[in-house]
Parts: structure tokens; C-alpha cells; sequence
């Protein structure tokens, strides 16, 4: 079947259990066919059941499915004969010649092994999906009529994709990139100033596909788990989304402002951390995730002008901080299933509970402030408070760390 063959705006269907790999695929696709209709499942069964009802025009399918396994999702499809058949992406991380041999009499349309090659998947989506010269463009959805601020941001707390991306993805990728391979070492030295880049690595890396052992809480154990080629692709799949920069310059703005607060908390918190002899690194990465529901609500914002709304640059970016940013970022790491010990640091760095709270706690709770503490404010108070009383770190270790 050629893309000639397909209407004018084609129905896709995409089974992947892993809610990260799904959604790279998603945005992988919608870059190539920003129209295209998606259906998204994570098991076999149900992916049969869609494949019975709906007469789709392309499917992309993983052999690891739980249930019923994607060669047996094909099997079914190739039984019913359908002329002409359909299109099918068959994806495994099997790559050896017995699991090639046991594919290919049911003729998928490609068999792609994991971690998968994006060029690749991406030239295989534009032969099945357009015609050759051909590309679709697409206008972002306008606001339903009478659509308040106040709504859309509430609307759009449990969906948002998270943080503006703070580094040039390509260039850290292409940084990193030697003979052998992916330096796994330079990527994190590239990345690691990104909240959204270690925010999603650290979620992937814990999503039920990979969770094999302890959970990962820094972004050096995430990019171990999930290797160079997976690493590569969700990083490189972040820069697909829709306002993965801001190119608002007030937004802009707000953005470098708690970026700089994101990185201050991390830097602080690292350094505490090697003082007091604790984990330096799962510090610093609750520090780097400090402010992210702020940079997310800002990339709301920017969905809010491309979609026709207005903004008082001044006045409602500063009440929408004030007032959705800390929500934001509760949902963010309660839907991507950041570790509770991460979610627990990053919620030190606002306030201390009220039960016991550990060392790490503390540290991240006395780096928040001195982040927040501007260049005419001194450390004077912060060596006199409870916290710094609790880490048993005075004035002198304060100054040291601010200079």
C-alpha cells in the first residue's frame, strides 16, 4: 500500500507498553503527519480489539507487548486478508536472525529493533504516509469561545508536557558522539543543567518497561538504565513537541529567571551535601527539578498565545506563577512517577514537613533559600535558623558557599 492510497487525513495505531517509547513514537509520527488521527494502547488484547473495529491505515506495533504479543497482533491481522494489507511496523529489541525468520512470513511492512533508529523510522513513516515532495502543515487548534486564562491553565495543569528545554539538544547529542559511540558520560555533562531533559530520563528510567531493581534518582543512573540509544531518542524526541522553546521573549525571560534558581538549588545543594558527606548527586538533581512545575506553567503560556489568547506580560505571568506553579509541578511529578524519595526532596525545598524529615531534606531545604536569597539580602538569618541549627553548618560555611 502507498501513501497514495491513504485519505487525506490518515487513522494510525500505535501499541507500545511503555508509556515513554509510546509517547516518542507519538511525537516522532506527528512530525511527520502533524493531521494524522492516533490511537494509543499498551496491550495486545487491546490492540486486537481496535485492529477488529477500526479500519486503520497504518500500525506500529511492539513484539513485547504483555498479553498478546505483537507478532500475534499481526498474525490476526494477516489473517483476515485484507486487500490490500495493511501496513504494520513490527518492533522488537529482538534482533537476532530466529525472531527476523518467525516475522517474516507474516510480511510486516518493516521490522525495527530497539533501541530504534529515528532516521530511519522517520524516512519509513514518510514513504507510508506522504507522497513524495509532499508536507502537511497544521494551525494550532484556536480556544474554545469565551476561554478564560484561569481555565486553560487548570485545563491544562494535568496534561502539560513540562518544562521549556533550557539546552540545544542537537548540539548536546552531537557533543557527545565519538567513534565508538554515545559517551554516556558527556551526554550528562551536556544535559544535566536541563530540568526537562533529567526530569524525563529519571521518568523513563522508572517506567514499568525498565524498572528492573532500585529505583533511579539522579540522571547519571537513568541514562546507565536506559543506554545510549533509548538516552538518544527520548532526548532527541523532547524537541518535537510543540513549545519545547519558548520564543516569547517575556516568557523567555521568566524562564532564564527560574532556570537560574533551578541551577543556584542544585549547585547549593550539591555542595551541602559533600560538606555534610550525603549523596551529592540525588541533591543536585532534586535541586535541577526545584522549579519545575514554574517552567512548565510558562510553556502553558506560550500554548495560550499560539492559540489566540491574550496576555498582560507583566501582571498575569507573575499571578499565574503565583498561583498554578506549584501545582504544576505537584502534578508533573506525581504523573511521571518520579521517585517518592526525589518528589520528597524536591518538596524540602518549598517547606519541611511536619514529622521527621532526613539530612538530604534539610539540605535542600537551606539550598531553596539560599537560591531565593537576592544580592542584597544577607545569610545572616539563614545561619540563625532551624535549619541550619539541624545541620549544625553556621555563618562561615554559608559565606563560603555564597562567594
Amino acid at each position: 500500500m502507498t501513501a497514495v492510497d491513504f485519505p487525506a487525513v490518515p487513522r494510525v495505531l500505535i501499541a507500545e507498553a511503555d508509556p515513554w517509547s509510546r509517547d516518542l513514537l507519538k511525537q516522532v509520527l506527528l512530525n511527520v503527519r502533524c493531521d494524522a488521527r492516533l490511537d494509543l494502547c499498551a496491550d495486545g488484547q487491546q490492540a486486537m480489539s481496535m485492529l477488529s473495529e477500526i479500519p486503520y491505515d497504518l500500525a506500529i506495533v511492539d513484539w513485547e507487548l504483555p498479553g498478546v504479543d505483537g507478532l500475534n497482533v499481526l498474525r490476526s491481522v494477516r489473517q483476515r486478508k485484507r486487500n490490500p494489507p495493511l501496513p504494520f511496523i513490527l518492533m522488537s529489541s529482538r534482533n537476532d536472525s530466529a525472531s527476523v525468520r518467525e516475522a517474516i512470513p507474516l510480511a510486516p511492512t518493516a521490522y525495527l529493533t530497539k533501541p530504534l533508529n529515528m532516521e530511519n523510522l522517520t524516512e519509513r513513516l514518510q514513504g507510508l504516509l506522504l507522497n513524495a515532495g509532499e508536507e502537511v502543515f497544521c494551525e494550532v487548534p484556536a480556544l474554545a469561545p469565551g476561554m478564560t486564562l484561569s481555565v486553560f491553565l487548570e485545563r491544562r495543569r494535568e496534561q502539560a508536557d513540562g518544562a521549556p528545554l533550557m539546552t540545544d539538544v542537537q548540539v548536546a547529542v552531537k557533543r557527545s558522539l565519538n567513534p565508538g559511540g554515545l559517551d554516556l558520560k558527556l551526554l550528562e555533562d551536556e544535559i544535566k543543567t536541563d530540568p526537562q531533559i533529567t526530569a524525563v530520563l529519571i521518568a523513563a528510567a522508572n517506567s514499568a518497561a525498565q524498572h528492573h531493581g532500585a529505583p533511579v534518582q539522579t540522571l547519571a543512573q537513568a541514562l546507565q538504565r536506559l543506554g545510549t540509544g533509548q538516552s538518544m531518542n527520548l532526548i532527541l524526541g523532547l524537541a518535537l513537541k510543540r513549545s519545547a522553546r519558548l520564543s516569547d521573549p517575556c516568557l523567555a525571560d521568566y524562564a532564564e529567571r527560574y532556570w537560574g534558581l533551578s541551577l543556584h538549588t542544585a549547585e547549593y545543594a550539591r555542595t551541602l551535601a559533600r560538606l555534610l558527606d550525603l549523596d551529592q548527586e540525588r541533591c543536585y538533581c532534586a535541586g535541577m527539578l526545584h522549579r519545575l512545575g514554574d517552567l512548565a506553567l510558562l510553556r502553558c503560556l506560550q500554548e495560550w498565545q499560539q492559540a489566540g489568547g491574550e496576555l498582560d506580560e507583566l501582571e498575569e505571568v507573575g499571578e499565574a506563577l503565583a498561583g498554578f506553579g506549584a501545582a504544576y509541578g505537584a502534578a508533573l511529578r506525581t504523573r511521571w512517577r518520579l521517585p517518592v524519595e526525589v518528589r520528597e526532596l524536591i518538596a524540602s525545598g518549598y517547606q519541611l514537613g511536619g514529622g521527621g524529615y532526613s539530612r538530604e531534606a534539610l539540605v535542600m531545604n537551606m539550598a531553596a533559600q539560599m537560591a531565593r536569597l537576592t544580592e542584597h539580602e544577607g545569610i545572616e538569618e539563614l545561619a540563625k535558623s532551624r535549619t541550619a541549627r539541624l545541620l549544625k553548618i553556621g555563618l562561615p560555611e554559608l559565606m563560603r558557599m555564597r562567594k
